[in-house]
């Protein structure tokens, strides 16, 4: 599996941590930057992974800032993309399992480590559920992004 991966400043130790994790598993990582602490924009890091993701060049992204909020408002914005924000594993399954999000947001500041390699293990060992009332839902999703398209 490939994973695509980002952070701003914010997030940078956790990114390095989380990609020596993910390829000691055996995934191909793609790294989408960060690679310093010197203050940078989260949307240009969150809009990159999330591009590879919509363009199928991955599998999933994990996208990292300070809290997880804003790199993951950002990697929404582009179509097709359901990022959750996830501060534990239970959150991280159920992600997966009723929103089918292709895209994990987490943040440095709040969560620890050791719980951020667990969500992002629990987020990309878990399926979607595939139960008609969660396929129906994600249509709905995807028709409010064609409806929000076609108004421009």
């Amino acid at each position: 599996m490939k994973i695509g991966i980002a952070c701003d400043h914010g997030a940078v130790e956790y990114k390095q941590e989380v990609i020596a994790m993910l390829v000691n598993e055996g995934y191909e990582v793609i790294d989408c930057g960060c690679d310093g602490t010197k203050s940078v924009d989260y949307p240009d890091y969150g809009y990159r992974c999330a591009k590879l993701v919509q363009q199928g060049e991955v599998d999933k992204g994990i996208v990292m800032c300070g809290t997880g909020i804003g790199i993951s408002i950002s990697a929404n914005k582009v179509k097709g993309i359901r990022c959750g924000l996830c501060f534990n594993t239970t959150m991280a399954r159920l992600t997966r399992e009723h929103n089918d999000a292709n895209m994990l947001a987490v943040g440095q500041r709040t969560t620890g480590i050791e719980v951020v390699k667990d969500i992002v293990n629990t987020f990309l060992n878990t399926p979607f559920s595939e139960e008609e009332r969660h396929v129906k839902r994600i249509e709905k999703i995807t028709e409010i992004e064609t409806e929000e398209e076609s108004v421009l």
